[in-house]
This record gives structure tokens, C-alpha cells and sequence, in this order.
């Protein structure tokens, strides 16, 4: 049950709504909706990488919010003037249209739900973006996707001019060590290329003989011997591996530059147990753990945007909360420095289930109350702030198929906003005059959407198409009890939809359409015209 402010009548109407469904031969059908969108430059998380809204087109896939990957079926971008709504929570931004529906928890007023334990107990809907409030809970799924790679192809030739590297096994099979190695790379490691040798250099701190020595221990097992060469002027050490075949495949699957750098699908979907490792080796590398400070955090610092998104995803498989900054480039002191993206980690329960990754021992705290938790399908994180400013530019939307949303770098989102089908079956009664003998509805939308289009049903079916016509959205309304301020668009959509159904019969039946159905029918065209919608795969 969806506790909020709404009314129990809408609670009932939204939980078991009456005539529900489709005719197959229907006589007439309304299809009203509300245009909704998100800025182009939004990031979207694909199965195992993230993109810019703007970028995306017909049969890519996206992760819903479900936690299964789907394919768009179209993308499409409008021009747009009005108001745009910015939501905040520990992952990042997202900044959509009004209208536009989030996956959330409302939380209704009281102390009682000031306690995470009582909020759990909430259950989620799609919302407005409008009718989100600070503390209200989102959720962001998991994913499910699993794929065990067993081995490693490196299907990469031996150059003529490499006259110093050791060749390697072409098949080598993906256990603890590997995935470690691949971590210590993304962290700490790049590529030299050279016309005679391109070999793997990992830069570390000279202090950190473990990771130095596991480098060589695990390049041992598939031929190599590492070089370790230590710099007490930079207070640092390297360590070399020669061979131009893996530095081949290493730039391949991971890129090379620090700022490029991300993790490889096939990794991505690894199941969690194996993936721990991976983690392991990029923590070690580029991470820390501190249970001495106040507040005891682990972070890992990045300056691949990307990165610092699959960390998110790995961490999350692991059961593990994140919370993620980004700095942008400036230039301190003379010293220019790049974007900077940190995940940290600090609840108690996650900073445990890290520590254990990392082999580090934790000594039990007490318990700070949390306000954010993780269960084997969704984070579910309060909203921290709420911006609204005016917009004039192009927004952009995804069709996503059969779970009909997709997931941005914090929030899950629908893909439509209140989209409203009502058909109609006409008949006539004793005296001659049209009825509507039968009424059906199929709504995409938040409560309130399904509730009025539940209620006005009801309040049409039998009646005569003059009567029908005479419902008004305060009708509905009076039938709810009531209907937050917010929420009131949604028995005009109601009231639209019957209004469309109807003109769609008698332009079926060239039957001459009333005035004032005509007039409405007008209204509708001209609103939805002003969203100048224009669908073009980018």
C-alpha cells in the first residue's frame, strides 16, 4: 500500500482500479499524455557503461529500473521552454521536466517516519518530479546481469620489432590474481608504447612493497618477470612488465590515459564473489580506509568519469551504499588539475562489507542513524535538495521496451509521463440514445493518473454520450474525496481522454462532431502543439 497524502478513496481506486484493460473493438479511443523529458545532457547507464541521453538511439540497451537491461525502441528530442526541476541525492543530479516520473517512496509528515526502520515499510510508485519534496526516498536498482567468463583470449599478434618481451599464453584463465592485476592497472597502471616494446608500467607510492610484490607474484603465473625499480628522489617505485602482447590487450579493454580509463563488459558482469577481487586491487591501489577519524570513511578517488560510475555499480553488487563528489578541472596554485571524481563509503554496515574485500579488520562502532539502506534489488537514498529554474532548449526522451524506464547516474525514471488509453464500446438504450455500453482504461502514470481514469469510468459507463460529456474533473474529484493541488492535471487528463475517445467515434462513424467536442478536441491539438514534439533517432 502506498502510503501518502492522498485519500483512501484514491489509495482503493489505485490498488484495484475499475475497468482496467483493453477492448479489442472498440468503437472510439482517447490517447492523451503529458510531454515529459530530460536535459541531453544526461547520463545513462547502458549495461555496462554510461552516455549522454543525446547519444543514445533506437537498439542501444539501457538498465531499468527493474535491474534488467532493455532495448530503446526510439529516442526523440523536442524543444522546450518552461520549468525544469533539479534533484539531488548521494549519487549525483538529475535535472527533467516537470511532469516527468521518478521511481520513489513518498514519505508522509510525522516522527515516526523520521525512522529509517518505519520508512521500509513504505512501499514505491512513479512520481512527478514536481511533487518530490527533500527526504522523499528514490531508488536506484542493482544490476542483475551475471556472465561467467572463464578465460581470458588474447588473440593479439607478436610484433616483428619486439625483440625484448617474453611471450605469453593466449588463453589464460580469469581467476583471483588476474582480477587483482586488472584492478592494480585501472588504478595505478599505463601503457609505453615504443616502435620495438610497448610494456605496462604501474606507478606506486615507495611504500607499498604488497602491492609490488603481488604484481610480481601473479605475473609470474602466466610467464613474466616483473621489474621492480624503486625511486627514493620521488619517493615512489615502478613496476614493469614487458610484454607487448599484454600491453596490447590492456589498452584494448581498459584504454590507456588515466581520464579514459574504464572496466570492460565481460568484467561487469562477472558474478559479485569474483568481482570482490577486482575491487581489491583498485582500492589498493587508488583508494583508503580510515576507522581512526571521526566518522570513519573509505573513499576511492578517480578522474575517469566513467570509472567512478562502474565502481558505483561494482560496489552496489557487493551490497555496499556509495555516495559519489565530482570536482571540476581548476588550476591551484599554477598546478592544473582535472575533474576528480571521489566515492566514498560510510555507513557502518557498507564500510564493514569493505573491509572485509580489503582484509582490513574493523572494530565495531556504534550506530549512526542512517537514512539511506541497500537490499538485494534497490539502493533507496533520501533526495538531499531540490532546485527549480526556467529553461529554453532542447530536452530529449528514451522508448524503452517492456519496462518502460531507464536509469540515469542517480535516479530511475519512467519513459513516458501520464499517458491515458480509453476506449469506448457504443450502444444504444430503450429509448434510441447513444450509450457508452462499455468503457476500458490502460494508464502509464502516478497514483492520481490511475485513480481518475479508474473514476471516470465508472461515472460514464451507461450513460449517455451527452451525459458522459457533462463530467467534469471536480465530478472526479468529489468521488476521491479529494486530490492534492499537484495532482489536479490529472482529472483534466481524464476528462481529456473521454473527450478524445468520443471525437475518435464520431470521426470513425462520420457521424458530424459536436461543437463542443470539437472545441475540446482543438484545445488538446493546440497544447500539445506548443511541446513542439519532434522525434529524430540521434
Amino acid at each position: 500500500m502506498v502510503k501518502s497524502f492522498y485519500s483512501k478513496e484514491v489509495i482503493k481506486h489505485f490498488n484495484s482500479p475499475h475497468n482496467y484493460g483493453k477492448i479489442k473493438n472498440y468503437d472510439g479511443l482517447g490517447k492523451v499524455g503529458n510531454m515529459i523529458c530530460l536535459l541531453p545532457t544526461e547520463k545513462i547507464h547502458l549495461s555496462s557503461e554510461i552516455k549522454p541521453l543525446k547519444d543514445l538511439k533506437a537498439g542501444d540497451f539501457v538498465l531499468s529500473h527493474t535491474g534488467i537491461i532493455n532495448k530503446v525502441e526510439q529516442s526523440s528530442c523536442r524543444k522546450y521552454k518552461g520549468k525544469i526541476i533539479e534533484l539531488k541525492n548521494k549519487l549525483g543530479t538529475l535535472s527533467l521536466t516537470p511532469e516527468h516520473l521518478v521511481y520513489a517512496i513518498k514519505v508522509p509528515k510525522g516522527d515516526k517516519y523520521l525512522r529509517t526502520r518505519y520508512r521500509k515499510l513504505l512501499s514505491p510508485a512513479w512520481y512527478h518530479s514536481a511533487h518530490l519534496e527533500q527526504g522523499d526516498i528514490v531508488l536506484y536498482p542493482i544490476t542483475k546481469k551475471i556472465e561467467k567468463t572463464e578465460f581470458l583470449e588474447i588473440d593479439i599478434p607478436k610484433s616483428k620489432f619486439d625483440f625484448k618481451s617474453i611471450e605469453i599464453p593466449s588463453k589464460i584463465k580469469i581467476d583471483a590474481g588476474i582480477l587483482r592485476l586488472f584492478g592494480y592497472f585501472l588504478s595505478e597502471g599505463n601503457i609505453t608504447e615504443r616502435k620495438c616494446s610497448n610494456f605496462i608500467t604501474f606507478t606506486l607510492n615507495i611504500k607499498e612493497d604488497d602491492i609490488a610484490e603481488d604484481i610480481k607474484k601473479i605475473a609470474k603465473k602466466i610467464g613474466l618477470n616483473a621489474i621492480i625499480r624503486k625511486k627514493p628522489d620521488h619517493n615512489s617505485m615502478a613496476v614493469y612488465l614487458y610484454s607487448v602482447k599484454l600491453a596490447k590487450y590492456f589498452k584494448k579493454i581498459f584504454g590507456n590515459y588515466a581520464d579514459k580509463k574504464s572496466i570492460p563488459e565481460f568484467l561487469m558482469v562477472l558474478p559479485p564473489s569474483m568481482q570482490k577481487h577486482l575491487l581489491y586491487g583498485m582500492w589498493k591501489g587508488d583508494g583508503y580506509i580510515n576507522l581512526d577519524r571521526d566518522g570513519a570513511r573509505a573513499g576511492y578517488s578517480t578522474i575517469s568519469y566513467m570509472l567512478s560510475q562502474q565502481v558505483k555499480i561494482l560496489l552496489l553488487r557487493q551490497g555496499i551504499i556509495p555516495s559519489i563528489y565530482s570536482e571540476t578541472e581548476k588550476t591551484i596554485k599554477g598546478v592544473h588539475h582535472k575533474d576528480n571524481h571521489r566515492v566514498h563509503v560510510g555507513q557502518r554496515e557498507s564500510l564493514k562489507k569493505l573491509c572485509e574485500i580489503m582484509g582490513v579488520k574493523y572494530s565495531q562502532r556504534p550506530i549512526v542513524r542512517e537514512n539511506s539502506w541497500i537490499d538485494k534489488k534497490y539502493f533507496y537514498t533520501p533526495i538531499r535538495n531540490i532546485d527549480t529554474y526556467d529553461y529554453n532548449g532542447r530536452v530529449c526522451n528514451l522508448e524503452v521496451d517492456k519496462a518502460h524506464s531507464f536509469t540515469t547516474e542517480s535516479f530511475c525514471v519512467h519513459n513516458c509521463g501520464d499517458e491515458m488509453w480509453l476506449y469506448i464500446k457504443i450502444g444504444e438504450n430503450k429509448e434510441k440514445e447513444k450509450i457508452i455500453k462499455d468503457v476500458k482504461f490502460e494508464t502509464f502514470g502516478c497514483v492520481a493518473a490511475i485513480a481518475t481514469s479508474s473514476v471516470v469510468t465508472d461515472l460514464i459507463k451507461g450513460k449517455t454520450i451527452e451525459q458522459a460529456l457533462k463530467v467534469k474533473k471536480e465530478d472526479i474529484v468529489k468521488v476521491l474525496g479529494e486530490l492534492p493541488p499537484i495532482k489536479l492535471h490529472c482529472s483534466v487528463l481524464a476528462i481529456d481522454a473521454l473527450s478524445e475517445a468520443v471525437y475518435n467515434y464520431f470521426s470513425k462513424k462520420k457521424i458530424k462532431i459536436p461543437k463542443n467536442v470539437e472545441e475540446r478536441h482543438q484545445t488538446i491539438i493546440k497544447r500539445e502543439s506548443l511541446h513542439d514534439h519532434q522525434h529524430e533517432d540521434n
